[in-house]
């Protein structure tokens, strides 16, 4: 009996939560009202305080949710270097783990798209929900990759005159906003095929060159005069 409730209990929760990422996302948290939550989950609004406490409590649950989950994927993918550190002494192999990267973070936003609304929600908000809730998210160990980084610099392997990790983090913010502008890259991308497949390809290959290019030292420039 105690085992059923506590299924229902998290079939409840989860419902809950999906709502609330829907309208979040559809609407920001600022225009998303709890009731119309509880209506799409199909339970009254009482257990949402019951088991958030209130609409910023909910709020907080479904970011962490995503933030787990994309956590997870950039542990994964940054563990070959911090696993093999010689990566950061070859040009080719650095060019390639950025690459995978990039490509990496720019596919899961493609495959989360209220994940992404959200955050371009919070963007035009200027982080002002997210920032009241900052303190309930682990914070960004980038001490060893950011250590790393500065080997790979002080080796010419990569930009001295760029912040890597910034970079690596801007380019983060493009991933989380091009893929929720495709009808405008459709506009201006004029070609044989510029179906959403084909635009949301080429978007992706120049994001990911944009901060791979950014990042890595370009050849030498001959300047005359």
């Amino acid at each position: 009996m105690a085992q059923a409730k506590k299924k229902q209990g998290e079939m409840t929760r989860e419902a809950i939560l999906v709502a609330a990422e829907i309208l979040f996302a559809e609407h920001g948290f600022a225009g998303t009202r709890v009731d119309k939550i509880a209506t799409l989950a199909g339970h009254n609004k009482t257990l949402i305080f019951r088991y958030f406490g209130n609409k910023l409590g909910l709020y907080a649950e479904v970011l962490k949710r995503a933030d787990r989950e994309l956590g997870f994927l950039v542990q994964g993918l940054f563990a070959p270097l911090l696993d093999d550190e010689t990566i950061i002494s070859d040009a080719q192999r650095l060019r390639a783990f950025l690459e995978a990267n990039f490509g990496a973070v720019f596919d899961y936003m493609v495959e989360h798209p209220r994940f992404a609304r959200i955050i371009n929600w919070e963007q035009a908000d200027g982080w002002q929900t997210l920032a009241r809730l900052a303190s309930q998210f682990e914070p960004a160990d980038f001490a060893r990759l950011t250590a790393l980084f500065s080997k790979a610099q002080a080796a010419g392997l990569l930009r001295a005159d760029v912040d890597v990790v910034l970079a690596a983090l801007l380019v983060q913010q493009l991933c989380w906003s091009a893929p929720n502008s495709l009808n405008l890259f459709q506009l201006f991308l004029a070609g044989p095929d510029n179906s959403p497949a084909a635009i949301l390809a080429l978007v992706r290959a120049q994001v990911i060159a944009l901060g791979v290019n950014g990042m890595l030292p370009g050849p030498a420039v001959n300047q005359k005069g």
